[in-house]
């Protein structure tokens, strides 16, 4: 499942799967590379995406100073981070590991 616009609280922080989440922007060459990683692991996972320049506010909350940022929430926090370019085999034991 991916979501491109939704509800913060409820599709993330009140969720009841873990949920990764790809801070990004369009100007952003590693976001773009990491397009087909995100498609890939959201056929399995729920995972949302979050254009740091449309929603500035929610990336200031998380103290995004580089992109792409992937978060992983699980119960409204933050149990796993990266910034850039990260391995889909990496996110998807971690996505396993926690669901």
């Amino acid at each position: 499942m991916l979501l491109h616009k939704f509800k913060w609280n409820q599709e993330v922080l009140q969720s009841k799967e873990p949920v990764l989440v790809d801070f990004w922007a369009e100007w952003c060459g590693p976001c773009r590379s990491m397009n087909p990683t995100i498609e890939a692991l959201a056929r399995d996972f729920k995972v949302c995406k979050v254009n740091v320049d449309k929603n500035q506010e929610l990336a200031t909350r998380y103290n995004i100073s580089s992109i792409p940022a992937l978060m992983i929430f699980k119960d409204g926090r933050i149990v796993a981070q990266h910034v850039g370019v990260v391995p889909e085999a990496t996110l998807r034991a971690e996505m396993e590991r926690l669901g």
